[in-house]
Order: C-alpha cells, then structure tokens, then sequence
C-alpha cells in the first residue's frame, strides 16, 4: 500500500548538470515513499526554492546536494541550508571520496555521504535513512573516516563520560546540531555546547565530525553504511 502524499518523503535536488537532476527525478519519482518537490542548479537557486517551499507548506525533509558547484559550493550551500532550516536533513551525493570534502560537509551540516556510483537504490536508502535522523554514509567513506580516529574504546569512554555526555553523545552521533541537542535534553545551547567541547577532550578527538563518527564505531548511534 502506498503511502499518503503527506507521509512521504518529501526531496529537493541540488545539482549544476541537468541530466544528473532528470535522472534522479525519474528514479525517485519511481520511488511510492518518495517525492520531489524542486530542483535547484546551485546553493543560491536551492535557497530561493527553499523559501518558496516554505511558503506553500511544502519545505522538504532532505536535499540532495552535489558538492563540485560555482558560485558557491556544495560544502557552503549545505551550511547555509542548515542555519535557516536546521530540520531539514542534506545527503550529499558526489564522485568526491576526498576525506577533506568528506570532513567539510559532515561538519556543515550534512546527514549523509554517498559516491555517485553508487546504485539508484542506495541513494534513495541513504534519503530514508537520513530523514529517520541516522547518518548513512557511503561505505568506502566510513572506512576511511572511522579508521582516521583515536583507539578509546566504548568501556573507556564510558567510564570517562557522564550519562549526560553519553545522551549528548549519541545526539551528535545522530547528527543534531547544539540547537537540537539543547531542545531534546532541555537544557540551554551554552550546556550543550560545553558538553560537546567535554566529550572532543575526554576522547581526544579534534571535532565534531570526528565525535559523531566515533559514536557510530562504538555502537553508541546506528549508520547505514548499506
């Protein structure tokens, strides 16, 4: 059964070749739990659709975001997206496995990383499993990324963080912003902030990508890598 036009998934694609943003319009509109509703050439086309989404009640749930784009890039038009409109999930879809890039979109904001070669399917799986709030990420990445970090395991950790760490923790794990962690622990962005600047130092990891990476090795929050 189908699900209700308001119950699905609703995807905005952003992409400077017009046969790649065709292509995934076919597929996606193949697709019964998904639905686009626009699609930008660049981070400035992206935002102005955005705000026009908005206005019809139509706002997205994930952009699909390409990375090599000018004027402005995948990396600032996923940050800019995310500081208007921080419940809307970015995947990025790229030929890029560059661990920079990687590095620079997770910590603008994206919720996912997949490589364009990758099957119409396991983009669409990577849409789904960034709109439940988990961080799918393309396998090849993970690896790259996970295999970068610091060798704590999940017992040291834990018996070096507060409960209240371990709870921040798995928030950025899942890839919530200080503004989402302080609204679901109620508690203020200034706490949250400091938790998370608590948690890089007692795992003694550089930043926040890295933090929410680690999560996902130990088990702390669940990824689609798939």
């Amino acid at each position: 059964m189908a699900p209700e036009p308001e119950d699905r998934i609703k995807v905005l694609l952003v992409d400077d070749h017009a046969v790649v943003r065709r292509g995934l319009r076919a597929f996606f509109e193949s697709e019964p739990d998904l639905e686009v509703v626009g699609a930008a050439d660049g981070g400035t086309q992206a935002l102005d659709l955005l705000e026009g989404l908005e206005a019809l009640g139509r706002r997205p749930d994930v952009v699909v975001m390409d990375l090599q784009m000018r004027p402005v890039n995948g990396i600032e038009s996923t940050r800019l997206i995310r500081a208007r409109y921080d419940d809307v999930a970015v995947v990025v879809l790229t030929s890029f496995a560059d661990d920079e890039l990687v590095r620079g979109a997770l910590e603008a904001g994206a919720s996912g990383y997949v490589l364009k070669d990758a099957d119409a399917d396991q983009v669409a799986a990577a849409i789904r499993a960034a709109d439940r709030g988990e961080l799918p990420l393309d396998p090849a990445v993970a690896r790259r990324l996970l295999s970068s970090l610091g060798t704590a395991s999940r017992g040291e950790a834990k018996a070096d963080l507060t409960a209240r760490e371990v709870e921040v923790l798995r928030l950025v794990g899942a890839g919530a912003a200080n503004k989402e962690i302080a609204l679901q622990l109620a508690i203020s962005e200034r706490t949250a902030r400091t938790h998370v600047s608590n948690i890089l130092g007692k795992l003694g990891l550089a930043s926040r990508t890295q933090a929410a990476l680690w999560a996902v090795r130990e088990g702390f929050v669940e990824v689609d890598a798939d």
